[in-house]
C-alpha cells in the first residue's frame, strides 16, 4: 500500500519575521504551513534591524492602528512561544533640540494621543531625570510607555519553531521560481527542488517581494530601502530608554531615495549601544560607504556626549521592504487567487510581525479580521501596477 503525502494547505515564501509571523499564525488555526527561503532561516532583513516595536513613530492612521493592534497581541504571542527574546518594556523618549522641533513635537504627540497612544510631554528637566547623559540642548521631551524592544533573530527563529512543532515543514535553501494554476487559481508553487502542490501561497519576501511577485506573474511595488546600525562596546547602564530625536518620524515617511540620517540610540541586553538609523534607496547594493556610518556617529553623539570615546565595534546594514505610500501589503492578490502577499512593512516589520500574522490567517480563514484590511490591501494605487 502506498504511503499517502499530505501537501501543505499554505505555503509561505520567506521564514523572516513577517513570514515566521504568519507561519505561526496559520498554524495555530489548524492549518498544514510548509515555509520556503532560498537562503539559511531568519537571515535576510529580520537579521539586520534593532528590533523595534514602536508606536511613537506613527501617525494617526492604518499603521498605528496595526502597531496598537500588535501590542495587545504581543503578549499572548511571547507566552506561545516559550523563550526568552529580550523583550524590553523599555519605553520610548523623543527629544527635540530646537523650539521648532518641540512645537512639531508636541502637535504629534497630540494627534496620537487622539488614537489611542500613551504619549505624555515632559520637561527637559524630567527627560534628563529620565537619562542622565542626554544632551542639555533638549528643549522638548515626550515619553512613550508603550515602546519596546526585543531581539529580531531570537524572535524569528522562536516563531518558526512553535510553528514547527504544530508540524510546519521549514525548508531553507529552497528557491520559489513560479506558480502552477489550476483554472486559474494557485495549485503549486514551482521550486528549484521540484514542485509543492498547495492550496495557498504567501509572498513574505521582504524586500524581494516585488521580484518574487514578479516571478508569480503578479507583480507588486516592492522596493528595498538600505538602512545602516552600529555596535558600541558594551558598557555599564548609559541609555535606559529607547532614545530619537524628533528628526525620525519626518525621515521614516519621507519617500526620499537619498540618504537620510536621524538619531535613534538605545542599549541592548548584553550592554552594547545600537546607533542609528539612515535610509537610502540604493537598490541592493550592499557596499557600506564611509560617510553613513561617520553621519550616525555624528550625530548620536550630539544626543549623547558621553559616546564621544566610545569605541564602535562593528556596523551592519540591511534593506527593508519599502512600498510608496509606506503601508504594509496584506492580503489577497486578485489577480491570482490563492496567492496573498505579506510584505512592505520597511523598518516596521518587528513591531508589526503579530498583527500581520493574525489579519493574513484571519482573512485567509475567512475570520473577522483584527483590524480593517482595506488600507493594506494589494490593488491599491501605486503598489498594483
Amino acid at each position: 500500500m502506498g504511503v499517502r503525502v499530505r501537501y501543505p494547505d499554505v505555503v509561505v515564501v520567506g521564514s523572516g519575521v513577517i513570514g515566521a509571523a504568519c507561519a505561526e499564525a496559520l498554524s495555530a488555526a489548524g492549518l498544514r504551513v510548509t515555509v520556503l527561503d532560498r537562503g539559511p532561516l531568519g537571515a535576510g532583513t529580520s537579521a539586520a534591524g534593532e528590533g523595534n516595536v514602536l508606536v511613537s513613530d506613527k501617525e494617526p492612521g492604518p499603521e498605528l492602528d496595526l502597531a496598537l493592534a500588535s501590542l495587545l497581541l504581543w503578549p499572548a504571542l511571547l507566552d506561545r512561544l516559550g523563550v526568552d527574546v529580550e523583550w524590553d518594556a523599555k519605553g520610548g523618549l523623543v527629544v527635540a533640540t530646537s523650539p521648532d522641533a518641540a512645537e512639531a513635537l508636541a502637535g504629534f504627540a497630540a494627534s496620537q494621543r487622539t488614537a489611542g497612544v500613551d504619549a505624555r510631554p515632559i520637561t527637559p528637566t524630567e527627560a534628563l531625570d529620565r537619562e542622565p547623559h542626554l544632551t542639555r540642548a533638549v528643549v522638548g521631551a515626550v515619553h512613550y510607555p508603550q515602546d519596546a524592544q526585543l531581539q529580531p533573530v531570537l524572535v524569528t527563529k522562536a516563531l518558526l519553531a512553535v510553528a514547527a512543532g504544530r508540524g510546519t515543514t521549514l525548508r531553507p535553501g529552497v528557491r520559489a521560481l513560479g506558480l502552477r494554476r489550476t483554472a486559474g487559481a494557485v495549485s503549486a508553487v514551482v521550486t528549484d527542488d521540484g514542485d509543492l502542490p498547495c492550496g495557498a501561497v504567501v509572498n513574505a519576501c521582504g524586500p524581494w517581494a516585488g521580484e518574487t511577485a514578479t516571478a508569480f506573474d503578479s507583480p507588486i511595488t516592492v522596493l528595498p530601502r538600505r538602512g545602516v546600525v552600529l555596535v558600541t562596546a558594551a558598557l555599564p547602564p548609559t541609555v535606559r530608554h529607547k532614545v530619537y530625536d524628533a528628526d525620525y518620524v519626518g525621515a521614516v515617511a519621507s519617500g526620499d531615495a537619498d540618504l537620510q540620517v536621524s538619531t535613534v540610540v538605545e542599549s541592548t541586553a548584553g550592554g552594547t549601544v545600537l546607533i542609528g538609523s539612515s535610509r537610502e534607496r540604493v537598490g541592493f547594493d550592499a557596499a557600506l560607504r564611509v560617510e553613513v556610518p561617520r553621519a550616525l556617529a555624528k550625530r548620536a553623539v550630539a544626543l549623547f556626549p558621553v559616546l564621544a570615546d566610545v569605541p564602535v565595534l562593528r556596523a551592519y546594514g540591511g534593506f527593508r521592504p519599502y512600498a510608496p505610500d509606506h503601508l504594509p501589503i496584506i492580503g489577497p492578490d486578485p489577480r491570482t487567487p490563492g496567492l496573498w502577499h505579506a510584505t512592505g512593512h520597511e523598518g516596521a516589520g518587528i513591531g508589526l510581525a503579530a498583527a500581520t500574522g493574525r489579519l493574513l490567517t484571519d482573512l485567509l480563514t475567512s475570520a473577522e479580521p483584527v483590524v480593517d484590511p482595506t488600507p493594506f490591501r494589494v490593488d491599491r494605487p501605486g503598489v498594483c501596477p
